[in-house]
C-alpha cells in the first residue's frame, strides 16, 4: 500500500523537519507507544514537546529519542523475545542483535526520562550508568519481555535531521513504577492519556498520525503490527516485514 508522494511529505512536514542541509545517514532512534486498556477503551500516552525545542516544538509525540549504543549493555530481568528481536534487526536493517537490544532499551529509558514511567519488574538493580540510575533508585529491573515491535520509519533525505526510528509498544501493566512528578527531564511539558481517535486530532507530526492510523486499523487483528515505512521512487511505501 503506497502513501504520500515525496512532494506531499515535504509539504506536510514543513513544521516537523527543517528542509535543507548536507546529505547524512539517519541516526538510530526509538519511540515507545504505551497503551492502556483498563477502562474498556484503548488509550495512548503522549506528551507535548517544549516550545523551547527547535525540533517539533509544541507537537504531541510518543516518548522517545536517539539510541545510545551503550544501552545494549544494561542488565534486564527478561530479554526481548526472539521474534521481536528479529523484526528489530531483520530485513533492511543494519542493526546487529546488540544494536537491536540497545534500540529497545533506549525506548524504555526515554519513557522513564520523559514521562516518569519505569517499565520492568520490581527488584534490586544496580548500574554505573547515570541515565539508568532512576531504575536503581526505585527498585526496578528493566525488562524487554513485554516490548512488541510496531513499525519503522526513516526520515526522507533532504532534512536537517534524519532518524531511523523504530516504534515499539507495550501495555501499561508492564509499568512497574509510575512517578507522580514525571520524569527527570523537561523534554515533554504535558503528559496525557488519550483515546486513539482523539490522539489523531491533536497537533502531532505527520508520521505519528500515520502510525496511529496503522495502529487503529490493525490492533485487534494483528497484535504484532509489523509495518515499515520507507521512500521508494519518491513515494512513501509501507512494507510489512
Amino acid at each position: 500500500m503506497d502513501g504520500l508522494t515525496r512532494a506531499e511529505i515535504d509539504k506536510a512536514e514543513t513544521k516537523d523537519f527543517a528542509l535543507g542541509g548536507k546529505p547524512m545517514r539517519p541516526r538510530d532512534a526509538a519511540t515507545l507507544i504505551l497503551l492502556d486498556r483498563s477502562g474498556g477503551t484503548v488509550n495512548i500516552l503522549m506528551g507535548r514537546r517544549s516550545q523551547r525545542h527547535a525540533f517539533m516544538a509544541g507537537k504531541f509525540v510518543f516518548p522517545g529519542g536517539r539510541t545510545d549504543p551503550a544501552d545494549s549493555r544494561v542488565a534486564v530481568a527478561a530479554p526481548l523475545p526472539e521474534a521481536e528481536a528479529a523484526k528489530l534487526t531483520g530485513s533492511g536493517s543494519r542493526a546487529s542483535a546488540a544494536r537491536g537490544r540497545a534500540i529497545a532499551l533506549s525506548a524504555i529509558r526515554e519513557t522513564y526520562e520523559e514521562a516518569g514511567l519505569l517499565i520492568g519488574q520490581r527488584g534490586n538493580f544496580s548500574t554505573n550508568r547515570p541515565d539508568w540510575q532512576g531504575f536503581a533508585d526505585h527498585g526496578v529491573i528493566p525488562s524487554l519481555e513485554r516490548i512488541r515491535y510496531v513499525a519503522r520509519a526513516v526520515t526522507p533525505p533532504g532534512r536537517v535531521r534524519r532518524f531511523d526510528t523504530r516504534f515499539v509498544a507495550c501495555w501499561r501493566d508492564a509499568v512497574a513504577v509510575e512517578l507522580s512528578e514525571g520524569g527527570p527531564t523537561d523534554e515533554l511539558e504535558e503528559i496525557v492519556w488519550l483515546p486513539l481517535e482523539e490522539a489523531k486530532r491533536i497537533d502531532i507530526p505527520t508520521i505519528t498520525r500515520t502510525i496511529l492510523n496503522e495502529l487503529t486499523a490493525r490492533l485487534t487483528v494483528d497484535p504484532e503490527l509489523k509495518a515499515f515505512y520507507r521512500m521508494q521512487h519518491n513515494r512513501m511505501v509501507r512494507t510489512v516485514i
